[in-house]
Formats: structure tokens, C-alpha cells, sequence
């Protein structure tokens, strides 16, 4: 039996936080939630997850510090930024594209754009 896929929902909005959780779920992830950086890395070193989904921009610890600390637990954990400022935040988004595996979606966006970018990764890592 292969193991659960698991993931950690980071926003400071929380109901962007719930509707992504909720969509993962669906789609058979364990997921936890967090609603700012420090909770989300607080959580994270608790209980490890395979994905990390984050806001960029949140009060205290922003999305990409967190991610940063979240990477000297694990430096192969997939990240999945969303941000609804991609222009305010690309050159260093695409640096942490080229350095890290990590994908980024411009807020709004839809429940399938999510879903199609973790359930390729998973395919690809499978094959």
C-alpha cells in the first residue's frame, strides 16, 4: 500500500487556507493548515508533510522565508507558492524555481490548476 499523500496549506486569508485544504482532500491528501508563516513552520516541524502549499505574502514570516526554514528539515520538500502579486515577487520566485522544486499560481485561481500541477509532480516522481 503506498503511503498518504500529505500536505501543509499556508495562508493568512483562512478561507483560501480551507479551500485549498478542502480540494486536496478530495483528491486524497492528508492535509494541515496554518495561517501564517511561523505557525506554518511550527506546524511543518511537528509533522513533516511530502508538499507545502503557501501564500507569499503574510504577516511576521513570509511564505518564502518559511519555505526557507522549512528547507533545512527537509531540502526536498515540493512547494507550491500562490500569490495574487507574481509581478512583485517573480525574479525571486523564478530563482527559487531554478534552485528548488517549486511551482507558483497566480490568486485566483482554480481548483484544477492546483490538482494538475501536484498530480503531475506525483505521476513523475512515480515513474
Amino acid at each position: 500500500m503506498a503511503p498518504p499523500k500529505t500536505a501543509l496549506v499556508v495562508d493568512d486569508d483562512k478561507k483560501i487556507a480551507e479551500l485549498v485544504a478542502a480540494t486536496l482532500r478530495l483528491q486524497g491528501f492528508e492535509v494541515s493548515t496554518a495561517t501564517n508563516g511561523l505557525h506554518g513552520y511550527s506546524t511543518y516541524s511537528r509533522n513533516p508533510t511530502q508538499w507545502v502549499v503557501t501564500d507569499v505574502e503574510m504577516p511576521g514570516l513570509d511564505g518564502v522565508a518559511m519555505v526557507q526554514c522549512i528547507r533545512g528539515i527537509d531540502p526536498d520538500v515540493k512547494v507550491i507558492y500562490m500569490t495574487g502579486a507574481i509581478d512583485a515577487h517573480r525574479a525571486l520566485l523564478e530563482k527559487k524555481g531554478r534552485e528548488f522544486l517549486v511551482d507558483v499560481l497566480r490568486k485566483p485561481f482554480s481548483q484544477d490548476s492546483l490538482v494538475e500541477r501536484m498530480t503531475t509532480e506525483q505521476r513523475r516522481l512515480a515513474s
